[in-house]
């Protein structure tokens, strides 16, 4: 109880001293738009955020455009309170850390339903291209619309992925976007999206895209004794995508959706520089297939049932020729299946009250062609019931999570079946006689199931690993006016978060047998506030700033360790952005700014792990130009890096330099 105590005292303090978080405008980035509708807009865009229980950072529509970005990866670093692991390059692996809890406590959802990874629990965000994404949404805590399946209460946090569904102009039965992008390190990325109007009832879309690149930037290397220039290898990627989805709509009460992904790739492992060595072998081929669906039906006006189901089929292969076993090179493969049920129940009681049930059900297989491989298979049932009372003042929100996990094996011991309880808390209230005003809190309690690599690994799983237990705690406050032609956004939140019987992993008598096992004690304080303004200084030019900064304290908390009360590698103190958006007539522009403070890449706190401070400046200009028609060519140049500073996310993996792109994009 004396932790929460003295949370308490020193929320308010960190509240008004510290400053803050975001601001979304829906709007065309060609197109003229009266002020009126642009307000309007941004109003009703920003309403969810202010009057939310937790914190919610979106972006979407033409924003997501101008940010200079290939994938969802590149999106999140403009949210606050996020660390993205970057590997290098186009075709470097990245994985995302929101709030210092690790890239397992992030449950990402694509339309709705989670993207799993039993293996090692982590998602690559850089396979998911922005091409046909709609809008890119991080949630502290957890979503609070009860329609939500119960997976979607079992993560810490969550990222939503909203993909593009078809939209037409009145008479028009199909829309053709194609697209290209070329640039720096030999990038080639060329898209086609189709939507296609059956009847009124139901439309479909197809969405295609190649990504080849072949890696190669120079970077500035130093070994202590001299200075070179060298250039990156191994770090090239050939991706294929295509999504298939039909979307229905029966008397404007049932919807339903079907949706097919696709996924090829093969790329480089630029690896790690060391020892003067600037080139590494190994090869990653991964292929992801998925089928999804989801269906909702009212009964009436308050009763309402949503389905949801998905089956998946994963294939990873690693080959790394600079280890040679028994039978050759090492050449690992891995195949995971997933099957995926899930039903909601929402029921309004009340005008103000409305209660949800909701049942998950999910299988997952895994098999290798490792030695002494355990075969796992895990059966997961999730329960979650939940309430929210509404009114114009106050909304609160309750859930209790049950979680049964039980587990088998073909060979060796499996894990112990686990049944466990999760709480959360959510609340939004608007003080009285300050209606531009609302107060946010939330209190979660999740804990996260070891992987399938933690648990089954050869030579390094511990089937007697338990959980990571983690509590959050969360206060802010979100403020939000209009005045004349602009928009004030001001949003501020103080957190605190306990991750008991973090799951670590040592060396044991070579780099091939390692020890897992439950040992750290983590504690985070941190606060994130985010500033936008918005607004319209003439009949065609209109602007969005949005200013970001984030202070986290992750301090190891381990009773006896090594590393007591240091800051866990990776996370910095203080980092933020500035962003800022203009239109003028059929030009727009964007500049961004990123910061990222000093870091340590390993738990001690000394000179040998110190990392510098990095940040990039990058710019964009947009130009629509008449063609064919009424229908305008857009043309794009993007400038990344443009002071070309030399730094990295993860020591000893070199990020590039400056760099260009170029993009046209046509609509038929």
């Amino acid at each position: 109880m004396r932790r929460y105590l003295n949370f308490i005292k020193i929320v308010f303090v960190g509240l008004f001293l510290c400053p803050t978080v975001l601001l979304a405008q829906k709007r065309d980035t060609i197109s003229p738009i009266e002020l009126q509708e642009v307000l309007l807009n941004h109003f009703k865009s920003r309403n969810e955020s202010h009057k939310s229980p937790v914190p919610v950072q979106s972006l979407s529509g033409a924003q997501l455009k101008k940010l200079n970005s290939l994938s969802v990866a590149d999106v999140l670093r403009y949210f606050s309170g996020i660390q993205l692991k970057d590997y290098g390059g186009i075709g470097g692996i990245k994985t995302v850390n929101v709030r210092s809890m690790g890239s397992q406590h992030t449950g990402v959802f694509y339309d709705g339903i989670q993207l799993g990874n039993a293996q090692n629990g982590q998602v690559d965000l850089g396979k998911f291209s922005l091409e046909n994404m709609e809008k890119v949404s991080l949630y502290q805590g957890q979503r609070t619309d009860l329609q939500q399946s119960a997976k979607s209460y079992a993560s810490s946090n969550t990222i939503y992925l909203e993909t593009k569904t078809p939209k037409f102009e009145r008479g028009k039965n199909y829309q053709l976007t194609m697209g290209v992008r070329s640039g720096s390190f030999g990038l080639f990325n060329p898209s086609l999206n189709l939507n296609y109007k059956i009847n009124k009832a139901v439309s479909a879309r197809l969405s295609t895209e190649m990504v080849r690149a072949d890696g190669r930037y120079k970077f500035q290397y130093s070994n202590g004794v001299y200075d070179t220039t060298a250039v990156r290898n191994n770090a090239d990627v050939t991706s294929y995508r295509v999504e298939a989805s039909m979307h229905g709509r029966h008397k404007n009460e049932d919807t339903w959706n079907l949706k097919y992904y696709h996924y090829n790739s093969e790329r480089g492992l630029p690896g790690v520089i060391v020892a003067n060595r600037f080139a590494r072998p190994q090869r990653l081929w991964d292929r992801n297939n998925f089928l999804q669906a989801d269906y909702k039906h009212k009964f009436g006006a308050q009763y309402a049932v949503k389905i949801r189901g998905k089956y998946a089929v994963d294939f990873s292969r690693y080959l790394d020729p600079e280890i040679v076993t028994t039978t050759g090179f090492l050449n690992n493969e891995y195949d995971q299946q997933e099957y995926y049920l899930s039903l909601v129940h929402s029921y309004k009681a009340k005008s103000f009250w409305t209660l949800s049930f909701a049942t998950d059900l999910q299988h997952n297989v895994m098999q290798a062609n490792l030695y002494r491989f355990a075969y796992p298979k895990r059966n997961t049932l999730l329960n979650v019931l939940a309430s929210d009372l509404k009114f114009d003042r106050l909304n609160i929100q309750l859930s209790l999570l049950s979680t049964g996990v039980y587990e088998s094996v073909k060979y060796y011991e499996a894990a112990e079946d686990l049944q466990e309880y999760s709480p959360t808390i959510l609340f939004n209230v608007q003080p009285l006689s300050t209606p531009d005003l609302r107060i946010r809190g939330f209190y979660k309690k999740m804990f996260r199931m070891p992987t399938f690599n933690d648990l089954y690994y050869t030579f390094v799983g511990n089937t007697f690993l338990d959980p990571e237990y983690s509590e959050q705690i969360n206060l802010g406050f979100s403020w939000q006016k209009q005045v004349g032609a602009m928009v004030f956004n001001i949003t501020s939140d103080i957190y605190k978060i306990w991750i008991t019987d973090k799951i670590v992993a040592i060396p044991g008598t070579n780099l091939f047998r390692w020890t897992m096992f439950n040992l750290d004690e983590v504690e985070t304080n941190g606060v994130e506030t985010n500033i936008t303004n918005s607004g319209k200084l003439s009949s065609s030019f209109n602007y969005t700033a949005i200013l970001t900064y984030t202070f986290q304290e992750s301090l190891d908390v381990t009773p006896g360790g090594s590393s007591f009360m240091q800051q866990i590698p990776y996370v910095p103190k203080h980092s933020g952005g500035l962003s800022m958006m203009m239109d003028y007539k059929e030009i727009a522009l964007n500049y961004s700014f990123i910061y990222t403070g000093e870091r340590y890449s390993q738990k001690a706190n000394i000179p040998s792990n110190y990392l510098q401070p990095w940040y990039t400046h990058d710019i964009s200009a947009n130009y629509a130009i008449p063609f064919f028609g009424e229908n305008p060519l857009k043309i794009g140049l993007e400038v990344n890096n443009i002071f070309d500073q030399q730094y990295a996310v993860v020591k000893n993996f070199p990020m590039p330099g400056r760099s260009f792109r170029l993009n046209l994009n046509y609509e038929f």
